[in-house]
């Protein structure tokens, strides 16, 4: 590791001094350090330990791995700049909840110990895929690592969408959307709208209707080779969006459609040392609090 990458939330005033700390620990250790440059704004000292100070897809085009401090939403918008390589991410967690940012303040250094001395743990978090094909304009694309969300705009009725899976037509539901998720993405929107957990080394997609108007419309989980297209019926006075991991949005027009596949792309994800994904599980959804484990 020669390059380390330093990416904040660029409101995350509380992490100034552990910024301005972890810069000078990394110069010490000879890393030379690549700056965000609103992240630069925070840390005390940035400037006079030598630090290059660049934008985000500048950081990420130059580093050898990243540094992001703030929540699981600063690191999906990172995710979203690592277009040209995929590097080590190490996610510490300055949010409330932190599935993704799972690494805490006490772990940061032990755990950047081992990344700079090539002995840490990652895994590697499939990525999605999306196009958006909308009459006039040309199709949009992009890489998620969470989730593409079809769904109504503030003030729009129920909407329907049909939607195939390789072809072949599942449905046609009638909801507030649909979400689209990876198994990383299983413990976001999809987990609040009632869809199921996924096992983030799972090749799979699942599929979750927001408060379907049929009872019996529930999630659906398929392979991740699949190829999912979720088309927006023709009615009048809906207004309908598509979001990609809530970082970027478009409108959607009757007859629009949304194909979701499986992306060649990964996000090399660090962790904490000895964590697994179920003690994540435990210790952020509060699993077990208030029983004793048996030996």
């Amino acid at each position: 590791m020669t390059t380390i990458g330093v990416w904040a939330r660029p409101d995350l005033s509380e992490a100034g001094s552990t910024l301005g700390d972890l810069v000078w620990w990394l110069r010490r250790r000879e890393a030379r350090v690549c700056i965000e440059r609103r992240t630069a704004a925070l840390a005390t000292g940035a400037a006079e330990a030598g630090c290059v100070v660049a934008d985000g897809p500048e950081v990420a085009a130059q580093s050898d791995a990243l540094v992001v401090l703030g929540g699981d939403g600063t690191l999906l918008h990172v995710s979203h700049a690592l277009v040209r390589r995929s590097v080590p991410v190490l996610g510490v967690n300055f949010g409330s909840l932190g599935f993704l940012t799972e690494i805490a303040l006490p772990e940061l250094y032990p755990t950047l110990e081992g990344l700079l001395e090539d002995k840490y743990e990652f895994e590697e978090r499939r990525m999605l895929h999306a196009v958006v094909r909308r009459k006039g304009f040309p199709d949009e694309t992009g890489d998620v690592l969470n989730d593409v969300v079809v769904s109504k705009a503030v003030l729009s009725r129920i909407i329907e969408l049909d939607v195939a899976v390789d072809g072949l037509f599942v449905s046609a539901f009638r909801a507030d959307g649909l979400i689209v998720s990876s198994p990383t993405g299983s413990t976001a929107y999809n987990l609040a709208a009632g869809g199921p957990i996924l096992h983030p080394a799972l090749p799979a997609v699942v599929l979750t209707p927001i408060c379907p108007h049929m009872l019996t419309n529930r999630p659906l989980v398929v392979g991740d080779e699949s190829s999912v297209e979720v088309s927006l019926r023709a009615e009048r006075g809906v207004e309908v969006q598509v979001t990609f991991d809530g970082q970027r949005g478009f409108p959607l027009s009757s007859d629009d459609s949304v194909v979701v596949t499986r992306s060649p792309r990964t996000l090399r994800l660090v962790k904490a040392k000895g964590r697994d994904f179920f003690g994540v599980l435990r210790t952020k959804l509060k699993w077990g609090e208030g029983t004793t484990r048996k030996p």
